[in-house]
């Protein structure tokens, strides 16, 4: 050979190893930064990142609040004597833990140092105080009213403290801090109801995104429990953070499963139908781990970090990445007689086209996700977008060079490729008879009433035996997270505690009315910069006082020469510095005020004001708030909103719903868009749409008629059988538009490698998506409970509704 013969064979040799170097450094990077990757497992992914008002209050407390740091921990069996002691010792080791910010059982031992707090602070935090307080008329009736409670249960607390809180301060802070309920006491702990279950709340340190600060929190709790002897009683633990933490341990531990069950299928299918080729089986995997790698990587860059949903998504691009590897090892299979590299050259050039086609029809259908404005849809979008382009880009280009002839071996796909040459010539015969269920599917999908109405919900994995637990221990405690709150905003602390106070003044005459409960607010524990100072100008100079509290306790039960120490107290109060959050850190009203003010976002600029949440009781414990004669009430304050959790989470979920179902509407229509343009005929288009669209109507009716509750993922498991079912459609068109080209008269004979290729993908991937249909995390199995039935129908109507021309 001359040097001019070589040139070129040398050319197309650092080609192949530039490709094969290019793609390695791609691999190499993506596994680096999968590597690097923060996964989690909340379901703030699925909340809108430009939510309402209403909204944003909670996403506030799902991301960053109190209510993602709560551990619900119950304490049942044993003797009643036993769980008290238990609740008491369990609370006391995980106070001393340093892994939690607050726990609350019932016990006030342990908050001494913070009532003397209290008490020192009475004049600035008792709504009692002002100047008719310490006028003659306000002093001998306030002497009056906390003497005559020296004789009920009250008497004890006060009679230490008389001599120098006189008129009962005390006593008003806590009637305003008190809860309008609280869970059931005994033996000085909390009990459930009946009695028969000791309950603690606490509140972790780690913040509710942090996972793995989460889980030692837990383990904390396990920990502490298993050093206690308290014979009989034994642990319940449930609330948002073990739910988090459950959450991302059962999706690991799904997705390892079903990764490993599918594998195993798809590896002894891969076997059996490419004559036991070990290589042919490790070349196979390649599409589907690079479109892995690159969808975690892709989100990664564009998000932060991978939602476990996500990725618990990435174990369905099997069904569709190994489609790829199927349809190029069997159709590049090498012709006898044909030199090295045909069938590579043959592939590029037949099914290439189609197969690219198909894969820019899938991309366009996720595309759409990807203007979500809900995170985890989006998230959805960019896996699938980029893991499917990945997929393909490695099967033609990586495949072209290091298997230039398809995959060696025969086994089963003669079998196939004959077997559904046989059905392709018998279920055209069947078209109008398909048609008609169609139809009828459609009509019943027309007259039923919509199946779309799963809820939030529905996406979480948690069992119901969890969320049940959950609920029981909500209501005892008194937390539960379906009620309603007054959420107010201001620009700084002093402001949202200023609007909290003129909530709270119209909420007051809420309960005197009778219209609600009671409600709790954080100025009731910290009032404002602006009450506190005018408590404090409130307070009367010494001489003054003085004068007032002998006239006060003439011929009363306390004498003012007895009553020093008050006037003492009162002039140190008038040099007291005003309380803030900052002041009050490291006590225990610190933990409880972070359960009710959220600060602002300084470092954003101000994009997120400081918010201040009341939580608003009804009359009857059992019974709901009326939310119109709330908002009525307090429709003229600015920056308050009236939020009813349940109410805004379903609303939530009918915006991510109603948003999705659009997204999906114009994805849709942009692959009709693109087809059109490619394929220029509205025949063939209408030909490759009808098999797609009648498979989903079809599985849109059964499920319906089923009962199933129709939710997002159900939608996102349409979309990829809509893009995996119209490779399908594809082939048999390219088939039919193969024998168009022909001369009339000369004999057409349908590729059976091709034919194989299309059973044996259709196979694999059903039996990866079969799989997912029977997982417990309701993500994978909605996805699952589509696709599976979706993608076979797809091909089986393709095959009925593009038939072959007749001769």
């Amino acid at each position: 050979m001359n040097p001019e013969e070589g040139s070129p064979h040398r050319a197309s040799a650092l080609l192949r190893r530039g490709v094969l170097v290019v793609w390695l450094a791609c691999v190499a990077a993506a596994i680096a930064i999968a590597a690097r990757t923060h996964y989690v497992a909340d379901l703030s992914a699925f909340l809108p990142s430009t939510p309402s008002a209403e909204q944003s209050v909670l996403l506030d407390q799902l991301r960053s609040g109190v209510a993602a740091r709560l551990v619900l921990i119950g304490l049942e069996g044993g003797t009643p004597a036993a769980r008290q002691t238990a609740s008491k010792q369990l609370a006391k080791s995980l106070r001393g833990s340093g892994a939690f910010d607050a726990v609350h059982n019932g016990d006030t031992s342990q908050f001494e140092a913070t009532g003397k707090f209290l008490f020192e602070h009475r004049y600035l935090l008792s709504p009692a105080v002002d100047a008719q307080r310490f006028s003659v008329e306000g002093l001998k009736a306030g002497i009056d009213e906390t003497t005559s409670l020296l004789g009920t249960p009250a008497g004890s607390l006060i009679k230490p403290v008389i001599l120098r809180d006189p008129t009962g301060e005390t006593i008003r802070m806590a009637e305003g801090m008190l809860p309008a309920q609280s869970p059931r006491m005994e033996g000085g702990v909390w009990v459930s109801q009946d009695g028969k279950r000791a309950v603690l709340l606490a509140t972790t340190h780690a913040d509710g995104a942090d996972l793995d600060g989460q889980e030692k929190a837990l383990a904390q709790v396990r920990e502490s429990f298993g050093a206690l002897k308290a014979e009989g009683v034994s642990l319940l633990v449930t609330g948002p953070a073990s739910f988090a933490v459950g959450s991302r341990a059962k999706i690991k531990h799904e997705v390892e499963l079903l990764a490993l069950a599918g594998g195993v299928a798809i590896v002894g299918i891969l076997l059996f139908s490419f004559g036991g080729s070990l290589r042919t089986l490790l070349i196979a995997v390649l599409p589907v781990a690079c479109g892995v790698l690159a969808g975690v990587a892709a989100v990664s860059l564009a998000f932060g970090n991978v939602h476990g949903m996500t990725l618990g998504f990435g174990t369905t691009l099997i069904g569709e990445a190994v489609d790829y590897a199927i349809y190029y090892l069997i159709q590049a299979r090498s012709r006898p007689g044909a030199p090295p590299g045909d069938g590579a050259r043959r592939w590029t050039l037949d099914s290439w086209p189609t197969v690219r086609l198909g894969l820019w029809t899938s991309i366009c259908g996720f595309a759409a996700l990807l203007f979500s404005g809900f995170p985890g849809l989006a998230q959805l979008g960019l896996f699938s977008v980029a893991g499917l382009a990945a997929a393909a880009l490695t099967t033609r280009y990586v495949y072209t060079v290091i298997a230039p002839d398809g995959a060696p071996g025969v086994g089963m796909r003669r079998r196939l490729g004959q077997a559904v040459g046989a059905c392709s010539a018998v279920l055209p015969r069947l078209r109008w008879p398909l048609v008609a269920v169609t139809l009828v599917a459609a009509a019943a999908l027309a007259w039923w009433p919509s199946a779309w109405h799963a809820n939030l919900a529905s996406l979480n994995p948690v069992g119901p035996e969890q969320i049940k637990l959950d609920e029981e221990l909500r209501r005892e405690i008194g937390a539960s997270d379906n009620g309603t709150i007054v959420a107010v905003a201001a620009a700084d602390e002093a402001g949202v505690l200023m609007q909290a106070e003129a909530a709270g003044l119209r909420l007051d005459k809420l309960v005197a009315s009778g219209a609600i409960g009671g409600y709790e607010s954080p100025a009731r524990l910290l009032p404002s910069p602006a009450t506190q100072q005018r408590r404090r100008e409130a307070l009367p100079e010494p001489a003054v006082l003085a004068a007032n509290l002998a006239q006060a306790t003439a011929d009363g039960p306390l004498p003012a020469r007895r009553l020093g120490a008050f006037l003492t107290d009162v002039e140190a109060a008038r040099a007291q510095p005003t309380l803030t959050l900052a002041s009050l850190k490291g006590t225990p009203l610190a933990a409880a005020l972070s359960a009710q003010v959220l600060p602002g976002d300084a470092s954003g600029g101000g994009s997120r004001p400081w918010r201040a949440l009341l939580r608003v009781q009804p009359v009857d414990p059992a019974g709901t708030v009326e939310v119109a004669a709330l908002r009525a009430a307090l429709a003229d304050l600015p920056g308050t909103h009236v939020v009813n959790i349940a109410d805004e989470v379903s609303s939530l979920y009918a915006r991510y719903l109603k948003e999705a179902l659009v997204q999906a509407l114009l994805g849709a229509l942009a692959v009709c868009v693109l087809l059109g343009v490619h394929l220029r005929s509205w025949r063939r288009l209408l030909r490759i749409a009808q098999p797609v669209a009648a498979s989903v109507v079809i599985v849109l009716a059964v499920m319906t008629g089923l009962g199933v509750a129709l939710g997002i993922l159900h939608l996102v498991g349409l979309l990829l059988a809509v893009a995996i079912g119209s490779n399908y459609a594809l082939f048999f068109d390219q088939i039919r538009a193969q024998e168009k080209a022909q001369a009339p008269g000369t004999p057409f004979v349908v590729d059976t490698d091709t034919l194989a290729s299309l059973a044996l993908a259709n196979i694999t991937a059903g039996i990866s998506f079969l799989l997912l249909a029977f997982s417990s995390i309701p993500v994978l199995s909605a996805v699952g409970q589509v696709v599976a039935p979706g993608i076979v129908l797809s091909l089986l109507l393709s095959a009925a509704f593009i038939p072959r021309r007749k001769r």
